[in-house]
């Protein structure tokens, strides 16, 4: 069965980069808006009896990319497409997906009970927010086949070659992150930790690596996503209070609001990566390759 790629308007660009990875069709897709902001969307090819593979991210403006993605791949399944496999690189409303206060919306839930709804057969993604939320959660809430894909090992040997780390140990910023310091460790053969923090008082509160001394070197601090920064800068700061002779900072998601990427470099950071899952300044490694790598062999199988 033929495949094509096709691209929303959030990343035509990786739609386009994914395509040669695979080395199959491009298919565009024409989208803009009508005088009164309703979507127009038109596909422009052939997709009947084809795999239509739909790349569309949800940063920024996720409810405006999550409907253009819902006519996307419904139309497909209408001119016939046998199947459809959605990459969507930045999972939008992940980050609830549980209760934390009665009443809450279970976004998570609600968002992929709609994107299989709409006729998607199988999703790539790339580390959804929140380490708990992967595979093992998806079966959960939708029969559709997730896979949750890590850019981790590709950032730490981004910032092990072009920083030439020496001695460098991966820091994730708090207990939730050691997941993405360990995998990202792994690939490089580091040691890993995690900012924990320590009561001393009822007033007082520590905050420090769990394990590790990180006097005199090269610090890397790893997390999913950098929004406002807030919680970078902290880390930042209490590795150079620890004595970190440099440190990187890198995440997958660069959301880089309120001014969070001035914030995390005037804290301390020597500098700042992330991958093209939302275009940014700091957006140096490509999750192309790990998605083709991924999509490839679920097609051949």
């Amino acid at each position: 069965m033929e495949a094509v790629v096709l691209g929303g308007s959030s990343l035509t660009h990786m739609a386009l980069r994914l395509a040669k990875a695979l080395e199959v069709e491009y298919v565009k897709v024409e989208t803009r808006k009508f005088p009164d902001g309703e979507k127009y969307v038109r596909i422009l090819g052939d997709v009947e009896d084809r795999i239509a593979i739909v790349v569309q991210s949800m940063y920024h403006r996720p409810d405006e990319y999550l409907l253009e993605y819902f006519l996307i791949v419904d139309t497909l399944k209408d001119l016939g497409a046998k199947k459809v496999i959605g990459v969507v690189p930045y999972f939008a409303y992940a980050r609830q997906d549980q209760r934390f206060k009665p009443g809450e919306a279970l976004s998570l839930k609600t968002v992929t009970k709609l994107i299989e709804n709409a006729g998607t057969d199988e999703l790539y993604t790339v580390d959804v927010h929140r380490h708990r939320v992967e595979e093992a959660e998806f079966p959960r809430i939708t029969r559709m086949p997730v896979h949750n894909v890590t850019a981790m090992p590709e950032l730490a040997k981004y910032a092990i070659r072009a920083y030439d780390l020496k001695d460098p140990i991966v820091i994730g910023p708090d207990a939730e992150a050691e997941h993405w310091a360990r995998v990202a460790a792994e690939a490089i053969g580091a040691d890993y930790d995690y900012l924990e923090k320590k009561r001393i008082s009822d007033r007082e509160v520590e905050v420090r690596p769990k394990r590790l001394d990180v006097r005199g070197r090269d610090v890397l601090i790893v997390d999913d996503i950098i929004s406002t920064g807030g919680t970078m800068v902290k880390a930042i700061d209490v590795v150079r209070r620890e004595g970190a002779r440099r440190v990187i900072a890198a995440c997958t998601h660069p959301v880089l609001v309120e001014g969070a990427l001035a914030r995390v470099l005037e804290a301390g950071a020597e500098d700042v990566i992330a991958t093209d899952t939302i275009p940014s300044p700091i957006s140096r490694v490509s999750v192309v390759p790990i998605l083709a790598k991924s999509i490839k062999e679920r097609l051949r199988s």
